[in-house]
């Protein structure tokens, strides 16, 4: 029984999976993708799902497992190591105490997501360079854009989420977020599955006053009443209407004109 289980939800992360590289060009010919591992159940799931498409897949890609050792109190540093080595996969453990220049700089109290991504996404765009990888695959699935979404809004005073696939500010760098079609419920229940050896994180994993942790409190509550309406909501980052909203960045309403005065515009009366 379990072992079917496994291969439907195996099968489930795969389909969404090879559909959201598909439709947003994720993947190419000849790229070296760097698999961005945090020893939680996406990233564990992201490395799993990669190697299972990169067997059958119509492109030819490589995979390196990149880790970043924050270097936090108590971390098992050789878990990741030893799961790694035995998939026989090629990987690579940086080393940078970023723990404790966040718990320096930030306020005990204070969330620590911001400065702790900034440091590490740093890190990992020069690991990129020396590793000769021009993608960078990150494990947030449909969920984590959507809870952006409204941490953004509620926030931020901005309308925007996670892209499954952007250009860093340097340009150098293509990210890539193959589980964007995936929920957060599949991959854990897969994670549990495949028994992954979970290493929980002792900075933001360890706040219980994160703004995203009460977004995700209202979705989940929203699902329960509503069973379905994070898809919806989800289905809605994918389809803009610029003329819609209020960006006049996005759409020219100040040029917006009738029919009547648009002729009028075009084919002024003689005088």
């Amino acid at each position: 029984m379990t072992d079917r289980v496994l291969k439907q939800a195996e099968r489930r992360l795969t389909t969404a999976m090879g559909r959201a590289i598909k439709d947003y060009n994720m993947i190419e010919d000849g790229d070296r993708v760097m698999v961005c591992l945090s020893g939680g159940k996406d990233s564990y799931t992201m490395l799993d799902i990669l190697l299972l498409l990169q067997k059958k897949a119509p492109v030819r890609f490589s995979l390196v497992a990149v880790n970043l050792d924050q270097k936090q109190p108590g971390f098992p540093e050789e878990i990741l190591p030893q799961y790694l080595q035995s998939l026989g996969v090629e990987y690579r453990v940086i080393e940078e105490d970023t723990y404790s220049i966040v718990k320096r700089v930030i306020p005990e109290g204070k969330t620590t997501c911001s400065l702790c991504s900034r440091l590490r996404r740093g890190i990992l765009y020069r690991c990129a360079d020396e590793l000769g990888a021009n993608k960078l695959a990150l494990g947030h699935h449909r969920d984590d854009m959507v809870e952006t979404l409204f941490l953004n809004m509620f926030y931020n005073g901005s309308l925007k989420s996670m892209p499954p696939k952007l250009k860093n500010d340097s340009g150098r760098h293509i990210v890539i977020r193959p589980l964007a079609y995936a929920r957060e419920a599949e991959i854990e229940a897969y994670s549990s599955l495949k028994n992954h050896p979970i290493i929980p994180c002792d900075l933001c994993g360890s706040q219980e006053n994160l703004k995203r942790k009460v977004v995700k409190r209202m979705l989940q509550q929203w699902e329960i009443e509503d069973p379905g309406r994070t898809d919806v909501i989800f289905a809605a980052i994918q389809n803009v209407k610029p003329s819609q909203l209020a960006d006049q960045q996005l759409f020219d309403f100040k040029g917006l004109m009738a029919e009547k005065e648009a002729a009028a515009l075009s084919y002024p009366l003689d005088v």
